[in-house]
């Protein structure tokens, strides 16, 4: 059976085995209707002409997976930014995992989306904010469709959140191949400030793939700070689908880092609804053998005196494929609009591949605009001026790709992040640098 016709069969199934409401059900019928019509997305459609999912579709993945071996802190510890104190909501196979997690209702929640679903303290939240800023395309309505478990985070007016949040989702893989449909909804409310730190880990050799919707609120005057990790297994594909809705003087800065994986697939979508509105997009990706990593960018400049910029950096050896399709929209309204795009890529070997669509649409006519795309080898100059002051040809090779990546490293708001991505850059290519950007 094709995985589609498996999912739509096992919908009735899925809705008897989960606490839901009336408004909800509604919402994921016509999900479910959306996704019958729509089905996988294929490289006859644009925005997929360079990645493919035939290959992992293939596989007989179990959609309701049963929890596999049971997992120790001592296991999963690693991938924990545990250098500070953070809150924390874990899953395993799916479920909220209460022994790994530090959630909270105080002043501000941290905690389930099932909880928010199935609540009615939560219900004015849900009626204001779920599903209102993703896009009804292929694989959100899927999510939607079968949506049982996530992250649901509400900061109210005036808090700034003293910890960082981490969301973290652990596969173990009982299964021979495992689909996940994890559902984050995050709301922060006017004046409020919080960092968040995310991750996608499969402890399994079988193939996992988690399909991901992630809603971002950010009112009148809010900051947020995304942090999304992406250094799984070659068994391991993500579809990662990020929405975000910004209020007027709002900053929100989504970090993107992807060094492992099989295909992982990136659609970050930023709507600016309001003025003097401050969206940043950045990413570093270091990937070898025949891995895939496609960023897919759009920021959408409706109202007038607002700023984007987007800095992807990446690296790119033997048989790997990347691609980069940023979108910046700017409407007739939106003048003194300043939107920054940049794309930058190395590619370590001659069979490597970047396929990259830098894309401006503006409607105004007063407005400062620009976009830009290289794509080359490390500069065999600096180079060789590197190994006549006696840094071996490793090393310098290492550092010449550290200070590539350097721009998009120098704004991680978190040392801790910011050092651990370090030594993940370092690991990757394989040098000991000896020291932090």
């Amino acid at each position: 059976m094709e995985l589609k016709d498996k999912l739509l069969s096992s919908y009735v199934a899925f809705e008897d085995h989960i606490d839901t409401n009336t408004e909800i059900h509604e919402i994921r019928s016509k999900a479910l209707e959306n996704f019958d019509k729509l089905g996988f997305p294929t490289k006859k459609l644009e925005a997929w002409k360079y990645t493919s999912l035939n290959t992992i579709l293939k596989n007989d993945y179990s959609i309701f997976p049963d929890r596999g071996r049971t997992v120790e802190l001592a296991d999963v510890k690693q991938y924990f930014i545990h250098d500070i104190d953070t809150y924390k909501v874990v899953f395993i196979d799916g479920k909220y995992s209460s022994f790994l997690s530090e959630t909270t209702h105080d002043n501000f929640d941290v905690c389930l989306m099932s909880s928010a679903l199935s609540k009615a303290k939560y219900k004015p939240v849900i009626q204001k904010y779920f599903n209102k800023v993703a896009k009804q395309d292929n694989l959100t309505s899927l999510n939607t469709a079968f949506v049982s478990e996530g992250a649901y985070i509400h900061i109210p007016k005036n808090i700034e959140v003293q910890k960082p949040i981490q969301i973290i989702n652990f596969t173990t893989g009982s299964e021979p191949a495992t689909m996940t449909q994890p559902r984050n909804l995050i709301v922060v409310e006017e004046n409020s400030h919080v960092q968040i730190i995310e991750r996608h880990q499969s402890l399994t050799v079988n193939a996992v793939l988690s399909n991901v919707v992630t809603e971002v609120f950010a009112a009148k005057s809010a900051t947020v700070d995304y942090y999304k990790i992406q250094n799984d297994h070659s068994n391991a594909s993500l579809v990662d689908n990020t929405y975000v809705n910004q209020k007027s003087n709002s900053v929100v800065a989504v970090h993107t880092f992807s060094f492992g994986g099989n295909i992982t697939r990136n659609n970050l979508n930023f709507f600016q609804n309001g003025e003097h509105i401050d969206s940043i997009l950045k990413g570093v990706t270091i990937i070898e053998g025949k891995q895939h990593v496609d960023h897919h960018t759009l920021v959408h400049h409706i109202e007038p005196n607002c700023e984007s910029h987007q800095d992807y950096k990446g690296i790119y050896d033997e048989r790997s494929t990347g691609v980069f399709n940023g979108k910046v929209v700017v409407e007739k309204e939106a003048q003194k609009t300043n939107a920054y795009q940049q794309n930058n890529n190395v590619l370590v070997s001659d069979k490597a591949t970047i396929n990259a669509k830098p894309q401006l649409e503006i409607f105004a006519d007063d407005v400062k605009c620009s976009h830009g795309c290289t794509i080359g080898q490390l500069d065999d100059d600096a180079l060789f001026y590197m190994q006549q002051r006696g840094i071996p040809k490793k090393e310098g090779r290492g550092l010449l790709m550290f200070a590539f990546a350097n721009t998009v490293l120098e704004s991680v708001k978190i040392p801790e992040v910011k050092s651990r991505i370090t030594k993940l850059i370092a690991d990757k290519l394989n040098v000991n640098i000896g020291f932090d950007l």
